[in-house]
């Protein structure tokens, strides 16, 4: 049995510590080559493609009129999930929608920029939108959930989720039952690069968007890319992954509790535990036996491909600046501050996609609805982009107003300009060439 990877800092060259911040998908081009194919069939044969693509790559009884979800289906979902279920189900959109009502911007506000020029943005939301809900290792209900509920907070008119079906032909039914109780009434059964060319060109069945979001496999980010000049791509989600941060006022075991969270999501995770106390460092590599005894066995299989693989493991670090320095040059997904203190140290992170703070705040609760949202980039892009928000489904227009007794001042700058620039029809739309078609 492989040991766990411990990672000495003091120890290691240049070289070997940036392959510590390489992510499992950073090296996309054989998934880019493979689902090239799968692109092109879903765009040439439409359901028919995702049809085959159901049947060959997700192993589901599907067919051309089962692609949509019912409403019969739908309501059966309420039948099949527990009442606790749907219950944290609530609790989770209720918070989540609470906080992104909080984000949403003003509709449209105008300042006078000086006498007589105004100028403003206004927000509308995005036409139509596709959630993608992976489902390759697991049901994501909670990812149907942070999708979801900020695209109806911004009032996207067109919503759909997009989804892989299980092998019996269905969807998982808690993610029908978030999907109602957040307010999308769509849901296509495919799933991977398929999905993704389905909601970029459309199917018989599968109406297009104009942008898709939501995490997924390195398929799904390779069709993305792929596509990226035909649908938004949205921010750039791939496979888990979470630096735990403990300093020396917790224990190493709740540091390793907490360093399986997203390890457990799948062998293509990458979690890490970060201290410079070497205390800490032991007892979390003491305690990962007893936690995986209290674990199943799949998630036992994945945990321990991330955490005895190269992107995975405890990483001691020399001194305290230094795991600060390591945790700001990965740039995390998901980072727990675990420490009595943890205000002591957020003025110096300052990349991380999500920040969960103290010993009461694991990443379980920050994915299950504390409220903000857990959709985050990946792969270091959390140097570049934050969580999906309310602002991921609206676009912004510059508004600007100039009165009849502000213009000379603002044309006559603009003529100058026009000039220098040597832009004619620029200067002549600011010209006395203007005056006989204005209003008297």
């Amino acid at each position: 049995m492989a040991d766990v990877s411990f990672h000495d800092l003091s120890l290691l060259d240049d070289a070997a510590r940036a392959r510590l911040l390489k992510r499992s998908e950073a090296d996309l081009t054989s998934f880019v080559e493979r689902a090239r194919p799968i692109v092109e069939a879903v765009r040439s044969e439409g359901d028919a493609a995702l049809v085959r693509f159901g049947r060959e790559l997700d192993k589901a009884d599907v067919t051309a009129a089962t692609l949509k979800v019912s409403e019969a289906e739908f309501d059966a979902a309420f039948e099949a999930v527990a009442p606790e279920v749907v219950e944290a189900i609530r609790f989770g959109i209720e918070n989540i929608r609470v906080f992104h009502e909080e984000q949403k911007p003003e509709a449209m506000w105008l300042k006078e920029i000086r006498p007589g020029g105004f100028a403003g943005d206004r927000f509308t939301p995005i036409r139509s939108v596709a959630l993608y809900v992976p489902r390759g290792k697991g049901a994501f209900p909670s990812v149907t959930m942070m999708t979801a509920v900020p695209a109806v907070v911004a009032g996207v008119p067109e919503l759909s989720i997009v989804t892989p079906p299980t092998p019996d032909g269905s969807v998982d039914a808690a993610t029908l039952v978030a999907a109602r109780l957040a307010g999308v009434g769509t849901v296509y059964k495919c799933g991977g690069a398929q999905a993704v060319a389905a909601v970029a060109y459309g199917t018989e069945t599968v109406k297009p968007a104009l942008k898709i979001v939501g995490p997924g496999s390195p398929w799904v980010v390779a069709a993305k890319r792929l596509l990226a000049g035909v649908i938004d791509p949205g921010l750039p989600a791939g496979p888990s992954e979470a630096i735990i941060f403990a300093d020396g006022s917790v224990h190493g075991g709740l540091a390793a509790l907490d360093l399986l969270v997203e390890a457990e999501h799948g062998p293509d995770s990458s979690a890490y535990l970060v201290t410079h106390e070497r205390r800490v460092a032991e007892e979390a590599l003491a305690a990962l036996p007893d936690h995986w005894a209290r674990m199943t066995e799949q998630r036992v299989d994945f945990s321990r491909a991330v955490l005895c693989g190269p992107h995975g493991g405890v990483v001691l670090t020399p001194s305290l600046e230094e795991s600060y320095r390591f945790v700001n040059d990965y740039a995390p997904e998901h980072l727990e501050i675990l420490s009595t203190d943890p205000f002591a140290h957020l003025g110096r992170i300052t990349e991380a996609a999500e920040i969960l703070m103290g010993p009461h705040t694991p990443v379980t609760i920050g994915n299950f609805g504390l409220g903000p949202n857990a959709v985050l980039p990946t792969s270091r892009w959390a140097r570049t982009y934050g969580p999906l928000s309310v602002t991921d489904f609206v676009k912004r227009s510059s508004i600007g107003y100039v009165t009849a007794g502000g213009y000379e001042t603002f044309a006559r700058h603009a003529r100058t300009l026009a000039t220098y620039e040597g832009f004619s029809s620029h200067y002549n739309a600011v010209s006395e060439m203007r005056a006989p078609y204005l209003p008297k």
